[in-house]
């Protein structure tokens, strides 16, 4: 009995340490181990169908949606309660992370944010090597992208190194999304009229600008995947905000 006894009064001590209390009121508690999310790469779905791979193991975020081509470098931020907010390189959030291991999703279509559940292991994102053949494919190709949306020829050109062939493929892609996204906007005759043609270069800052009919991107090798801008700043960038 007195052996019970001991046990019984363990059992209760146990269960009014703070983790475990809080375990048996709320369930346990969802950590970054259920059962991926953990993991730096993991695969997520919202409460609406979009999935997306979050990849953390590398210097910035990455964040790339299965049904688009952009790969997303997010910046992140401690927020209130000790949340991280996961933000574009305009500033804007993408996710947020709660202490709890809790994700929100922020979309065009949903800037209030909506849940989203671990779905799985994800794999890891990085760019390929690239040769100078393929890079001209590549600029072919976004340019056909491009031309289709626009109704009229937009060509691509690029000034770039073997060592950012691959970057400079990635950043005409991405100022193709653009291009496409702009087409779908209700002023995108407006903006599609400053649009004559695509440059890419190598500089020592990413960055997209618009002179006389030129979208320029600038891409910077040194930064890696997130050496070059966004389509939302190409887009910002088009639309003169």
């Amino acid at each position: 009995m007195a052996v019970i006894g001991a046990l019984c009064l363990a059992s209760q001590a146990k269960a009014l340490e703070p983790g475990t209390l809080r375990e048996s009121l709320f369930g346990p508690r969802i950590t970054a181990a259920d059962p991926h999310a953990g993991q730096p790469i993991a695969r997520y779905v919202s409460q609406e169908g979009d999935v997306f791979v979050l990849d953390r193991s590398q210097p910035r975020p990455l964040l790339k949606f299965d049904d688009n081509p952009e790969v997303w470098v997010l910046r992140s931020q401690l927020a209130p309660r000790g949340d991280i907010l996961y933000m574009n390189d305009l500033g804007a959030p993408v996710l947020r992370a709660t202490r709890l291991g809790g994700l929100t999703l922020f979309t065009d279509d949903r800037p209030g944010g909506t849940a989203v559940a671990v779905a799985g292991a994800g794999q890891t994102l990085r760019l390929a090597p690239m040769g100078p053949q393929q890079l001209l494919e590549r600029l072919a190709q976004a340019s056909a992208r491009a031309t289709r949306a626009a109704r009229r020829l937009i060509p691509f050109e690029a000034d770039a190194s073997p060592g950012s062939s691959a970057l400079t493929a990635d950043a005409a892609m991405i100022a193709a999304e653009a291009i496409i996204r702009i087409a779908k906007r209700s002023d995108a005759k407006v903006l599609l009229s400053r649009i004559g043609k695509v440059r890419v270069v190598e500089g020592r800052k990413s960055q997209a600008q618009i002179s006389e009919g030129v979208v320029r991107i600038t891409v910077s090798p040194a930064d890696g995947i997130a050496g070059r801008p966004s389509s939302d700043r190409i887009v910002a960038t088009v639309g003169g905000r």
